[in-house]
């Protein structure tokens, strides 16, 4: 046996169980989609579902630029509004000239719409990347934001365009009429679409993109073009953008000026960084926790963007990593051992943190609320907000539960130090 093939054979091999782990995951979560309807029946419920089926997909695609290739976007909603449009010209003409194609094609069609702009507008925009590909990515944004109103024959102007899903030809007796029928269509394309982007994550494409996003000059150096990898990124992330727009197109049955605006675009950058942009299942977590607080906060208070700023300005400042970090810098704890000793600390300031968020909602609603002199429940208790007490309660909750919330902090951080020691010592964190 020669050498070579001796050092070969010594390479360790990828754990078996890794990679049960890893389809146990994904079995697991489809799982999920297919149980969620039999315990959850309500029409609002599944409503809630199908949305944030469709913010997962939506969300997915833009990590796909910011991400991995790194490219900062504030007008991703143009492919997921025309993927919108697409699909209800699509639908329109399948009805009126009556060809057999069936419902569940229809999203293909959205995606075949972002991707077609994705290819007409990306050579230029990603000659650059950093803050030269932002401006022209809102420039743009805007610019087919406000076209949607004056090109009537494309767009429909400020109506928009209506479609009847349940005009299309039915496939295995579905007409796609009731909530639960469109639910299982988006969670069919959510697995779909994530197992195809997390597929792209594992190509050389993906794998290059990372190293455009780290180090374009040296990925030029060895050989390519950082401008046609990021050309390529950026029509993958338009057709699955267009994909989620599709969905959106078929769940609603009308596409308009609202899909291609910048809060769109906005609401999508806040899912992705609130998530975690440096793990793949980010995304999907900040997907599911902005949609489920922009639908509790919309019929609860009118300043419900405002929240939204403050914990993306908190993310930023505390949690660069989002969501997703937050819980990977458990892991290596979780190995050593050491997580429990955490724990303890985590309970302590449980109770002053949350007395500084009483504090922050209470001054905000105070403040948005003071001229109508609507009364506000925070959590059971009613208050005032022309009254003194209101105020007075406000600052205490704001100033004493900041004070003791940064001293609990302090205890975290000691307590993370020791178990990231003791891990560190065993092997499990670098």
């Amino acid at each position: 046996m020669t050498p070579s093939s001796t050092s070969a054979s010594n390479v360790p091999g990828k754990p078996a169980g890794d990679g049960l782990r890893f389809y146990g995951v994904w079995l697991l979560g489809i799982a999920a989609l297919i149980v969620l309807p039999m315990i959850f029946s309500s029409g609002g419920s599944l409503t809630s579902f199908s949305l944030i089926g469709i913010a997962i997909v939506f969300a997915l695609s833009y990590n796909i630029l910011l991400g991995q290739t790194g490219l900062l976007s504030f007008g991703h909603a143009v492919h997921y509004g025309l993927g919108g449009f697409a699909a209800c010209h699509m639908m329109n003409a399948v009805v009126a000239h009556k060809w057999p194609i069936p419902l569940p094609f229809i999203p293909l069609f959205g995606g075949l719409g972002g991707l077609v702009f994705a290819i007409i507008i990306g050579w230029v925009m990603t000659k650059r990347a950093g803050t030269v590909f932002a401006m022209i990515s809102l420039g743009i944004g805007e610019l087919v934001a406000s076209s949607s109103l004056i090109l009537r024959s494309v767009f429909g102007g400020e109506a928009g365009i209506t479609t009847d899903r349940t005009a299309l030809p039915k496939i295995f007796g579905w007409s796609f009429g009731p909530q639960v029928q469109v639910y299982y269509l988006i969670a069919f394309w959510l697995v779909l679409s994530a197992i195809a982007m997390y597929a792209l994550t594992r190509t050389p494409l993906g794998r290059i993109s990372n190293a455009v996003r780290d180090n374009p000059e040296r990925v030029q150096f060895i050989g390519y073009d950082p401008h046609v990898v990021r050309y390529l990124a950026f029509c993958f992330a338009g057709f699955f953008a267009g994909v989620a727009g599709g969905l959106a197109a078929i769940n609603f049955e009308i596409a308009n000026s609202a899909y291609l605006g910048a809060i769109q675009s906005g609401l999508v950058l806040f899912s992705t960084f609130i998530g975690g942009t440096a793990y793949f299942f980010g995304p999907i977590l900040g997907a599911i926790l902005v949609t489920y607080l922009q639908l509790g906060l919309t019929s609860v208070t009118s300043v419900w963007q405002l929240y939204f700023g403050i914990i993306f300005i908190g993310i930023v400042m505390f949690s660069p990593g989002g969501i997703a970090g937050l819980l990977m810098m458990h892991r290596p704890l979780v190995r050593a051992g050491t997580l429990l000793t955490v724990i303890p600390s985590y309970f302590v300031a449980i109770v002053p943190t949350l007395a500084l968020a009483c504090g922050v909602i209470l001054t905000i609603e105070t403040v948005a609320r003071f001229s109508g002199g609507e009364t506000i429940n925070l959590f059971g208790v009613g208050f005032k907000p022309q009254s003194p007490v209101t105020w007075i309660v406000a600052l205490v909750l704001l100033v004493g539960g900041g004070f003791v919330a940064r001293l609990s902090w302090g205890r975290i951080a000691e307590a993370w130090d020791r178990a990231a020691t003791v891990a560190r010592d065993r092997g499990y964190l670098a």
